[in-house]
């Protein structure tokens, strides 16, 4: 089996200032990711890799740079999965975690849960040596800035106005011995509600994998997504036609129909072929195969 990587940086409108920053972003995300397949490592570290690397970008709505909530503070949300024994792990609503994807793999593996929120995933997180991180740590001067904006104008972003923010983190891998990973990152909304929660810790609605179906991860306007079940309607679809294109772009479709959803979906068939749609103006992806001489990164 030959390896395939496919990374995005959130679907939405980017600023044209950001574009580039959203572009080279996801070209270190997927090329570190890569570095992690050739080198004969597993789907699930290269995955978690990409994904870091994003988290650690202020450019995107993860880990650092992640969006405030309406009291000013950072809540995380992430999941990830196995797609050889269909084991799953997630957080939501974490603060104080500097990469939430690690906390999520640390939850699938060392855990017999699959989704723990708030405070339990932290005092979990402390229990496997997790560092906690400061506040600073997370919240940029921009994002200070918009949520002082926000606050000015007791501004709640309902769905008309998702297709002004981006920047959900996500991967999807396979590697040489045909195992899928996927996995999802996202600092939510701004200016959401304290506890709320998108489709990114949902299985099946913000990532899934299987090696005999593939693997998707979601970016968009949550509460459509989780409606849907988006990452598993994906690859409902990729059963039918075969197609990536096709199965990403029949999932969008119902996205759009049935509950006027906004988003974007990269996809990985279970032979690493990559596939992508998105409705809004801009998705941030790159992605890399073998035969390729180097990645390849859209916005």
């Amino acid at each position: 089996m030959r390896p395939s990587i496919i990374v995005h940086g959130g679907a939405g409108t980017i600023p044209p200032e950001m574009l580039e920053a959203h572009r080279q972003g996801t070209l270190r995300a997927v090329e570190a990711g890569w570095q992690v397949l050739v080198e004969g490592g597993s789907a699930l570290d290269a995955v978690e890799q990409a994904i870091v690397i994003m988290e650690d970008d202020e450019t995107f709505d993860a880990g650092r740079g992640s969006f405030l909530n309406a009291e000013g503070q950072v809540e995380l949300d992430a999941g990830f999965m196995d797609g050889s024994r269909l084991l799953v792990g997630a957080v939501a609503a974490v603060q104080f975690i500097k990469n939430p994807i690690r906390l999520a793999r640390a939850v699938m593996e060392k855990s017999d849960h699959v989704l723990l929120v708030a405070q339990g995933a932290i005092r979990f997180a402390q229990k496997m040596g997790f560092p906690l991180c400061e506040l600073t740590d997370l919240a940029v001067p921009r994002e200070f800035e918009r949520w002082l904006r926000l606050l000015y104008e007791r501004a709640y972003p309902a769905q008309p106005a998702m297709a002004q923010v981006t920047g959900t983190v996500g991967c999807v891998a396979l590697d040489r011995n045909g195992h899928i990973a996927a996995g999802t990152s996202t600092g939510g909304t701004p200016n959401k509600m304290p506890g709320r929660v998108g489709d990114v810790p949902m299985v099946g609605s913000g990532f899934y994998a299987d090696d005999e179906y593939g693997g998707t991860s979601c970016t968009g306007w949550g509460e459509s997504i989780a409606k849907v079940n988006l990452a598993r309607l994906a690859l409902h679809y990729l059963q039918q036609t075969g197609d990536p294109q096709v199965a990403t772009q029949a999932a969008i479709q119902v996205l759009a129909d049935k509950v006027n959803g906004l988003g974007g979906i990269i996809l990985l068939t279970p032979d690493g072929r990559p596939g992508w749609h998105y409705n809004t103006p801009h998705m941030a992806y790159a992605y890399r195969t073998a035969g390729m001489d180097c990645a390849i990164a859209v916005v």
